[in-house]
């Protein structure tokens, strides 16, 4: 069966919209000649997604559980729709169309590069294995990928929770290091530097030529993780919904380079305001208000670069990877993460 290779053919409603905007997807599991089918093992909701459901249900693990498997059911796929957002899986190829450019083989353990949120999925189990305690969910279940999609093999050398962790948020510091390389010597910022794409920010961030980084992080628990990690080479404490106080904490004419990470909303004035004229703003939160970006930093006459961080640059699982097996502080972070969860 001839089938659209970004997917169009898999949209159930509504007609003519892409995957990512569609209200549902057929999660058929015969597989059209270019496609392939995963047989799910683990899904990663991205941070984003996952504080909303804990904030909205106060932490209850059944009721944030239970509303995860309905929007998956209801719309066969994982797309939050209050935020947007979806995260990422790992499973196994169960079967490859004879058209598939994918390169991939059945049996091959495999981590989604691409969005929940434009991924058709069906889930089979109602999730009895997850706890509804942490990003990471035990599944059972299959996946559909497209011509179009993106899919790495695991790493034999890693745990595969570990790989997981890693690769859900392999975008930023792949487009962190290409753009600070693009300076001399930059300031580099980075909000929510603790966490997962924050760490992996630091660490690209002073393999491509930074001069000074900062990691900025909420509360003091996180800045001991932080300083004892040794990737920033300040670690400061503010909060990034206040601008001002965000600015006095980056300091001097603020960063060349500030990459946010954080997953809360209301973030977006603050990096605007701590970063230096001519500088980059990269948006790596899916909690970002994209129009209070463009109109604050209008607002603020700030002369400002601003990208959307997407998750793909080429080679970014290949570096996410790379990174974590060259600094034993950075794995230790994510294996912390990942135990704690």
């Amino acid at each position: 069966m001839r089938s659209s290779p970004v997917g169009l053919h898999r949209v159930a409603e509504p007609p003519g919209v892409l995957p990512q905007a569609a209200e549902r997807l057929d999660t058929d599991p015969r597989v059209h000649d270019d496609e392939v089918r995963v047989r799910v093992e683990r899904l990663n909701l991205d941070a984003a997604s996952y504080r909303q459901l804990h904030t909205k249900h106060g932490g209850d693990p059944d009721r944030i559980r239970a509303e995860v498997a309905e929007i998956i059911e209801t719309r066969g796929k994982m797309h939050n729709p209050v935020t947007g957002s979806g995260g990422m899986l790992i499973g196994v190829v169960d079967e490859v169309g004879p058209r598939s450019p994918l390169g991939l083989r059945p049996g091959m353990r495999v981590a989604t590069l691409v969005s929940l949120t434009l991924t058709p999925l069906k889930i089979t189990d109602g999730l009895v294995r997850w706890d509804g305690r942490s990003e990471q969910v035990p599944a059972e279940g299959h996946a559909i990928l497209f011509a179009r999609s993106i899919a790495a093999e695991l790493p034999a050398d890693l745990p595969p929770e570990l790989s997981l962790a890693v690769l859900d948020v392999c975008g930023a510091p792949a487009l962190t290091s290409r753009v600070v390389a693009s300076y001399a010597a930059p300031t580099v910022a980075v909000l929510g530097a603790a966490g997962k794409s924050g760490s992996l920010s630091l660490a690209a961030a002073r393999r491509a030529g930074a001069k000074r980084t900062v990691g900025v992080v909420p509360n003091e628990t996180e800045a001991g993780r932080l300083r004892a990690s040794g990737l920033a080479d300040e670690v400061v404490l503010a909060d990034a919904r206040d601008p001002i106080a965000l600015a006095e904490a980056v300091g001097g004419t603020g960063a060349d380079v500030t990459v946010v990470c954080v997953d809360v909303p209301g973030c977006e004035h603050g990096a605007i305001l701590a970063t230096a004229s001519g500088g980059t703003v990269i948006f790596f939160s899916m909690a970002t208000s994209f129009s209070a970006a463009a109109l604050g930093a209008e607002g603020l006459a700030a002369d400002v670069t601003m990208l959307i961080g997407n998750g793909y640059v080429p080679g970014h699982a290949e570096l996410a990877l790379d990174l974590l097996r060259a600094e034993p502080s950075l794995r230790k972070i994510f294996e912390d993460r990942v135990e704690t969860e």
